[in-house]
């Protein structure tokens, strides 16, 4: 097998954070065996792809995999590289018919942690069972951790704009970010109110439109050192204010990993998801910034690979018991 030089389809259709997890698999198809890679996601997270310079070029789709089928055919791709492994990538390599990989995605193993808290999890984070896949085409880890590429024209100056909202100049600010995709990995708005007030420097605050409300809220109860930015940035001028802060705490969300790819400090809060799903800050070889904080030994932990929109104990303990005052002596210190 020789694929050197080759032209290879990664598809990976979403989200956020696990669409830059497969970064160095990008990084190191393009730069160890020179192939020219292409991508395929949803239109939703194209616009994190197509800065990436280790890909040639970028296909999306909105509703279906037939969207963009007969564009794919005359790419007459050499291998079909399956990061998602789902109904629609199966889709992709059934209508391709060419040489495939698919990455393991561990169902079973987290079912049996889930369902059970039988621990069959193999001590390996996600980015290296990604790089597993195209193991056979003489790809190695080269080490250098996660990319993530912000066009100029959407980098922010994170002091200007933190100026202008507390009316004066801060050189260092805290990142906060506050969203996630469900309920049971965000810590209720009422902690993220007591942290805030117990932080020491500028607190900035993420999140997407669905945030909004929150941090308006988190904003008044806190005062002037909050700033809330949730929903008024795209997902590169978060990246640029998380590439600039200080320190970063988030939930387990697309954040966390974009703050891995900047080797950035990161406090990752915890809730229904465990690490050991493999999916905590992936940093460079010899590097880790992260400090997990997390409540173990709960008997309901995990309840999900996901999450809920409400705790399913009506506890919600894996987050009420998080100790505030830690958080945000983690943050100052």
């Amino acid at each position: 097998m020789n694929p050197e030089g080759k032209k290879i389809l990664v598809v990976r259709f979403s989200s956020i954070g696990d669409i830059v997890l497969t970064s160095p698999v990008v990084r190191c198809l393009n730069e160890q065996i020179g192939a020219e890679v292409h991508f395929l996601t949803k239109d939703a997270f194209q616009a994190i792809v197509d800065p990436n310079p280790f890909i040639k070029k970028v296909y999306s789709i909105k509703n279906g995999v037939s969207e963009v089928i007969s564009q794919l055919k005359k790419e007459a791709y050499d291998y079909v590289i399956d990061l998602h492994k789902n109904i629609r990538s199966l889709q992709v390599k059934m209508a391709l018919k060419t040489a495939n990989y698919s990455f393991h995605k561990l169902n079973f193993e987290k079912w049996l942690m889930v369902n059970f808290k039988l621990d069959r999890l193999p001590n390996i984070h996600i980015v290296d069972r990604y790089l597993a896949t195209v193991a056979d085409l003489g790809v190695k880890n080269d080490g250098k951790g996660l990319d993530y590429f912000i066009p100029a024209e959407l980098e922010i100056d994170a002091a200007q704009l933190i100026a202008t909202k507390l009316n004066e100049k801060h050189v260092k600010f805290i990142v906060f970010a506050i969203g996630a995709a469900h309920a049971t990995k965000r810590l209720p708005t009422e902690k993220i109110i007591e942290i805030c007030k117990r932080i020491n420097i500028p607190v900035v605050l993420l999140g997407g439109p669905g945030d909004r409300e929150t941090g308006e809220q988190i904003q008044k109860a806190v005062g002037p050192p909050v700033v809330n930015t949730c929903g008024s940035l795209k997902v590169h001028e978060s990246a640029s204010m998380i590439r600039q802060a200080y320190k970063v705490i988030t939930h387990d969300t697309g954040m966390m990993h974009i703050a891995a790819a900047f080797e950035k400090d990161i406090i990752s809060i915890w809730g229904n998801t465990i690490p050991e799903f493999g999916m905590y800050p992936y940093y460079p070889n010899g590097i880790n910034n992260n400090i997990t904080v997390e409540i173990n030994n709960l008997s309901c932990r995990p309840c999900s690979k996901i999450g809920y929109q409400k705790c399913p104990k009506r506890h919600f303990n894996c987050m009420n018991q998080i100790n505030m005052e830690r958080v945000a002596d983690l943050a100052n210190n």
